[in-house]
């Protein structure tokens, strides 16, 4: 497996073998050995989560209150979707910058995303899938979110898709409203948390 940094510390993709025969393929999305070379340390999964989407729907911007937050690996095992990560840790020397990776069945790639960062998908297919292993269960009064349609963040949206969003993440914050209300996650908390992981 192949493992990269993104610019964005703690954001890592991953471009495993594919096998492929007659029969179809076969493919080991998440692989430990690999992950830890990678990242420092193992991904404790607490849950898995699965979501299909129609072409144009976004999903996020979510993140979680640090600790504990919610580290997640994502992969597409149908279809195709551009993954973006967003560093909203106050203090980080990358805040309010991002990366986008597209993320598709074909290429069989994933992305991990650490505790604190702000996280959110477009669906470029209809029915496609994302699943992610998550590090933590959902909290629901852990949980906030900011809009996707952000200006100050211009995320790279495909202009040519018709969005769907939820009413939830319509409403939700900009980076700027949540930085004034103190929400957001600090990125010393999120360091002293990564290096609690490598103990």
């Amino acid at each position: 497996m192949q493992a990269s940094s993104l610019k964005i510390d703690g954001a890592f993709e991953f471009i495993p073998r594919t096998f492929p025969d007659d029969r179809g393929v076969f493919v080991s999305p998440y692989q430990e050995a690999a992950f830890v070379e990678a990242v420092g340390h193992p991904l404790k999964v607490a849950q898995t989560n699965h979501s299909v989407s129609r072409a144009g729907t976004i999903r996020g911007i979510h993140y979680a209150d640090v600790p504990p937050s919610q580290a997640k690996y994502v992969f597409c095992p149908r279809g195709s979707f551009i993954d973006m990560i967003i560093d909203i840790r106050v203090g980080s020397p990358t805040f309010g910058q991002w990366e986008a990776v597209h993320v598709s069945s074909t290429k069989c790639n994933a992305v991990y995303l650490a505790e604190g960062l702000g996280h959110a998908m477009i669906a470029l297919e209809d029915d496609t899938t994302m699943n992610y292993l998550c590090s933590t269960v959902y909290n629901p009064s852990g949980e906030h979110g900011l809009t996707p349609l952000d200006p100050a963040l211009d995320l790279p949206w495909p202009r040519e898709l018709e969005f769907l969003l939820s009413e939830k993440d319509t409403a939700a914050p900009t980076l700027a409203e949540a930085y004034e209300a103190g929400v957001l996650p600090r990125y010393e908390d999120c360091v002293a948390l990564y290096a609690s992981l490598k103990v």
